[in-house]
C-alpha cells in the first residue's frame, strides 16, 4: 500500500449514526479503493464512535475520527479540523447522509485536473425509501436504480434524469444544466494546496451557504470549476433541519456579499488564525 492515499474524503456527521452507516457502506462497495475517510463530526454521541471502530475494517485504511465537543452548529470549524487531518493531495467531500454511486470516487478522479475544482450534486430521497434502503440494495447498487426506486415509491420527475443518463448524456446534461458549477460541501473535490491557500471555510458561518462562501474565495484566488453533477451521483437520505436559523442565513448572506464586493480570496476566520 502508498504511504499516501491518492484521495482523502471527507464525510461530515452529526448524530445520524443511520445515515452514515448506509454513507459508509457507499464507500465500502467503491470501484476505486485508495482512498481514506476522514469524519467531520460536529459532536456526535458514543453511538457514531461505536458505528466508526465496527465499520473501519471494511476499509483498506482506518477511518479518521475527527471530532469536537458539541457545543452548538460549529460545521466549519471541524471541517477545517478535517482538512487538516487529510493526508492526500486531493480532496472529496461530501456528508453523512449521501450515499455515493459505486463509481463516485473514480468519477472525482478522473476528472480532477490543477486550477479546478469540481461540483456535483445530489438525488433527494424521499424517508420512506431511505429507511428502506439497506446494506444489501447499496451493495447491488439498488438505491440508483429507476425501477428500483419507483417499486419503493419513487414519483416521476425531470430529477430523475440524474439517475438514469449514461455515459454521454450525462456529460451533455453537465454542459447545459443552468446550475452553476459552485462548491458544493455535499459532492465538491479539491486540491488541498487551494484549500489551504483561501484558509479553508470562514469559521464565523454557521448554516447556509458556508461551502458556496469557500468556492467563491477559490474563484477569487483565480481557479476555476467543472461541472459533474450527472456524473459524479450520490442519493440524499432524507432528514430533518432543526439546527436551521433565521440568524443564521442572515449572517452567512453578509459574509458571502462582502467575499463578493470585495473579492476575498483568504479568511483570517479560517484554519491559520490571524493573532
Amino acid at each position: 500500500m502508498k504511504q499516501k492515499p491518492e484521495v482523502s474524503i471527507i464525510i461530515s456527521t452529526y448524530n445520524s449514526v443511520e445515515w452514515l452507516k448506509k454513507t459508509l457502506w457507499g464507500y465500502a462497495y467503491q470501484d476505486f479503493k485508495d482512498f481514506e475517510i476522514v469524519i467531520a463530526d460536529d459532536g456526535s454521541g458514543v453511538e457514531t464512535k461505536e458505528a466508526i471502530a465496527q465499520l473501519s475494517p471494511l476499509f483498506d485504511r482506518p477511518i479518521i475520527h475527527v471530532w469536537h465537543e458539541d457545543i452548538g452548529f460549529r460545521k466549519t470549524i471541524i471541517l477545517n479540523k478535517a482538512v487538516e487531518a487529510c493526508s492526500a493531495e486531493y480532496i472529496l467531500m461530501s456528508d453523512g447522509d449521501c450515499i455515493p454511486k459505486a463509481n463516485f470516487v473514480q468519477v472525482h478522479l478522473k476528472h480532477k485536473e490543477p486550477g479546478y475544482f469540481l461540483s456535483g450534486g445530489y438525488f433527494k430521497l424521499p424517508m420512506s425509501i431511505s429507511q428502506a434502503i439497506t446494506q444489501e440494495d447499496i451493495k447491488k447498487q439498488h438505491c440508483f436504480d429507476l425501477k428500483w426506486l419507483k417499486a419503493q415509491g419513487l414519483k416521476d420527475s425531470i430529477k430523475n434524469k440524474k439517475l438514469s443518463a449514461g455515459t454521454f448524456e450525462s456529460k451533455l446534461l453537465n454542459l447545459v444544466t443552468p446550475t452553476k458549477p459552485t462548491w458544493n460541501g455535499h459532492n465538491a473535490s479539491g486540491w488541498k494546496q487551494d484549500i489551504l491557500a483561501v484558509n479553508g471555510f470562514d469559521e464565523r458561518m454557521q448554516y447556509g451557504g458556508e461551502d458556496r462562501e469557500l468556492g467563491e474565495r477559490l474563484f477569487n484566488k483565480g481557479l476555476k470549476s467543472k461541472q459533474i453533477r450527472y456524473s459524479a451521483v450520490c442519493v440524499h437520505l432524507d432528514h430533518a433541519r432543526g439546527y436551521v436559523k433565521e440568524e443564521m442565513l442572515v449572517k452567512n448572506a453578509a459574509i458571502r456579499k462582502e467575499t463578493k464586493l470585495q473579492r476575498k480570496t483568504y479568511t483570517p476566520f479560517g484554519i491559520k488564525k490571524d493573532s
